[in-house]
């Protein structure tokens, strides 16, 4: 039940109430355990969240089977990876909470939320194979109003309250008693009321307008025109187009839209280069970078070039994705030089630099794909002086699945947490615009060229969490270690919980 009503929680269905009571059958079961009431009190628990686990994220992240069929028919070893990887974090969670509530007797509520909030940040923070793909609190981004006071917790803050809620519930479930869901209905009051003060007084200022272009170019047909002069030629048409709509000053192409490096062709620079020229509007270009290091190694990443006003791209340095996806970009683990030949798999390197580009009229920073599931960059552009983001994307691998509407939803959480709106230019969809409310406008429909233009705003809000950081995540590990030291050192009476 627990993997079902998670599914659903997320988009594409994104349904507000399973976020609240999503967990409540899983709790029910592991509090089972924690008191001897289940069919085998010994248990600790572990299996229960393996197995939840296992269904919970092989349910949602279906689409991975999906994704990475193009690159591998062994796909399916991915997606395993990466579900058993997750279900080793339930089964993790799972026993420290019967193991803690066993020697400690504290309750549910109060364990369960730091523990799953510390996992949480621990599954983003991995190294090499981080995946923050879909925290809970992600699973509200149906509702922006409910989550305006990510600006002062972020994201993390609303996984530690949705999960403190769902133990609550379970709570009055069992005792058949509405006590214990009075501080939820107080704190949905509260979320509540935070959310409508924020939409009501805060002010969006415009920045500027930008252009997003969908060229719809499939997997298989941006393979076979790598190399074709007339992918250039369909983004410079699109360029020419959006640049024709009222108001637009800025142009942005999706992630690789350019699949080759751009020293292999200086041609297709000079083009983007002369069409910038013509109009003084400025395109930022998803294109893959390369360089030959002192050694006569082939060094490459995905990347980002800001062609400004002048047609100039050497003003700013090129942005260099930090995030790679594990496998396709970077092989966890092993020496990015063994797959330098390649090219366009498995080598890729690492971004270092993280520039806030500026254009007349503000200052934007860029995260490529699903960089946009970390929030520490955005935040860290925000700091530098960013007013608003650009994503570029190429969703185009996830097919007709949830992984495209999954990937999206991040975006809401990152335009609330730092209080800038965001531009999103998807390669078959879904490109859309973020307030710095958290509210989507224009987006635009999968598998359709479009080019869509519309204003981006910023605020002058410098949000608590932009600040403090993930202070939510520091509470939390702090939280669970705690816990665990004290089921170390106390061992709590027999009685009942």
């Amino acid at each position: 039940m627990t993997a079902v009503l998670l599914f659903v929680a997320y988009p594409p269905f994104s349904l507000v109430v399973p976020s609240f009571v999503a967990l409540v059958p899983f709790l029910w079961q592991l509090d089972a355990r924690t008191d001897g009431r289940s069919d085998a009190p010994g248990d600790s628990g572990a299996k229960l969240g393996f197995w939840t686990g296992l269904l919970a994220n092989g349910l949602v992240l279906y689409w991975i089977v999906v994704a990475l069929w193009h690159f591998t028919p062994l796909s399916a070893l991915g997606y395993a990876a990466a579900v058993l990887v997750l279900a080793a974090w339930w089964c993790g969670v799972a026993w420290a909470t019967v193991w803690v509530r066993r020697r400690t007797g504290l309750p549910l509520w109060a364990v369960f939320p730091l523990l799953w909030t510390a996992a949480e940040w621990g599954i983003g923070h991995m190294g090499e194979v981080g995946f923050p793909w879909l925290g809970l609190g992600t699973s509200l981004t149906a509702a922006p109003v409910l989550v305006q006071w990510a600006d002062l917790a972020g994201a993390r803050g609303v996984t530690l309250w949705l999960a403190g809620v769902n133990a609550l519930l379970l709570l009055a479930l069992r005792r058949r008693r509405w006590r214990p869901a009075l501080p939820v209905a107080a704190s949905l009051v509260v979320a509540l009321a935070y959310g409508i003060w924020r939409e009501r007084t805060m002010t969006l200022v415009p920045v500027t307008t930008v252009a997003v272009l969908q060229p719809n170019v499939g997997y298989k047909e941006k393979q076979t025109r790598r190399d074709d002069s007339t992918l250039v030629e369909q983004l410079l048409r699109m360029t020419a187009h959006a640049e024709s709509l009222p108001g637009v000053r800025m142009v942005a192409w999706p992630e690789a839209a350019i699949p080759v490096f751009f020293v292999d062709h200086p041609r297709w620079e000079t083009w983007i280069a002369d069409s910038v020229r013509r109009t003084r509007i400025p395109v930022l270009a998803g294109g893959l970078d390369a360089v030959w290091d002192a050694a006569g190694h082939w060094n490459y990443w995905n990347a980002a070039f800001l062609f400004d006003s002048t047609g100039a791209d050497g003003s700013f340095p090129v942005y260099h994705k930090k995030y790679l996806v594990p496998i396709t970009e970077r092989v966890p683990f092993l020496n990015p030089r063994w797959f330098g030949n390649l090219k366009f798999f498995g080598g890729f390197l690492h971004g270092d630099r993280f520039p806030v580009y500026r254009i007349r009229e503000g200052g934007f920073g860029v995260v490529i794909c699903y960089e946009s599931a970390f929030e520490d960059l955005p935040r860290r552009y925000r700091r530098d002086g960013a007013d608003f983001l650009l994503n570029i994307t190429n969703d185009a691998w996830f097919g007709r699945t949830a992984g495209p509407y999954q990937h999206a939803a991040h975006l809401v959480m990152r335009a609330i947490e730092t209080r800038m709106g965001v531009a999103r230019a998807a390669n078959t969809g879904v490109s859309e615009f973020v307030d710095p409310l958290g509210y989507t406008h224009l987006r635009t429909p999968l598998d359709v060229e479009a080019v869509e233009a519309d204003t981006v705003y910023t605020t002058a809000v410098h949000p608590l969490y932009v600040r403090l950081g993930d202070w939510v995540a520091i509470l939390a590990l702090v939280g669970s270690g705690s816990l665990l030291v004290a089921g170390l050192i106390r061992r709590r009476p027999s009685g009942e919980f």
